[in-house]
């Protein structure tokens, strides 16, 4: 479990939480949509203890937590097997049992053999974004932070990295906490979906939902989650 608990915090350009509360059971998939800077990535660098409360309590009793980020941020001079590896090699994982681990991860997330020996400059934006997904889930997370890894790709790309994303999780089972701008990637992808709204953030929708594949329904799904006032409010008025 994740708990924000009367979260505070001021960066000195305003509070950014004021007695925020939030909270990620195991096993669920939540989005954190709102408008920029309202908080959103703020709130996953308090779920990894990179950032500490001013006052409240921010509790993450998951056993171990990724992060995935908005860039890739591979080691340029290490090749993809390597760089999926990362956290293995932090862990004590010898050598060569976390190559393989990370090179089954990335043969499963479409990387055929003579691509787990390139460097990053030798990959392209969408083989970078799956070596730092890979990287994620080798250390088997029961807990994952994603500030908005697929922003930078295009559709066809997107779509595919969520169902790998998506897969994966179900396989392992993990908790997600991710940020995204895009209320289809949230219908996408999430079983919840929390509204932030402007600063000092507090959460002014929190909607259930059920995760979908098809186009249609997610267009539908959207196009319903924004005629809801709050959502509207926070994400498309002025």
């Amino acid at each position: 479990m994740l708990v924000f608990d009367g979260v505070t915090l001021d960066f000195g350009d305003g509070p950014v939480f004021d007695r925020f509360d939030l909270a990620v059971a195991p096993g669920r998939l939540v989005a954190l949509l709102g408008r920029s800077g309202c908080g959103k990535t703020t709130s996953l660098r308090l779920a990894a203890g990179l950032v500490a409360p001013a006052s409240g309590r921010v509790e993450n009793r998951f056993r171990r937590t990724a992060m995935v980020f908005q860039e890739p941020r591979l080691l340029p001079w290490a090749d993809a097997t390597d760089n999926a590896a990362f956290g293995l090699a932090a862990l004590g994982v010898g050598r060569e049992a976390r190559r393989a681990r990370a090179g089954d991860l990335l043969t499963g997330f479409g990387f055929a053999p003579a691509d787990l020996g390139k460097r990053p400059a030798e990959l392209s934006g969408g083989m970078q974004s799956r070596v730092a997904i890979a990287r994620a889930f080798a250390v088997e997370p029961d807990l994952v932070l994603m500030d908005e890894p697929f922003a930078a790709l295009d559709v066809g790309l997107r779509r595919e990295l969520q169902d790998l994303v998506r897969d994966a999780v179900e396989r392992r089972g993990s908790a997600v906490l991710f940020v995204t701008h895009d209320v289809t990637e949230a219908i996408r992808l999430a079983d919840r979906i929390l509204v932030l709204s402007a600063r000092p953030a507090r959460v002014v929708l929190d909607a259930e939902a059920t995760p979908t594949a098809d186009p249609a329904a997610i267009h539908a799904a959207a196009a319903t989650f924004l005629a809801l006032p709050a959502a509207r409010g926070a994400l498309l008025e002025r």
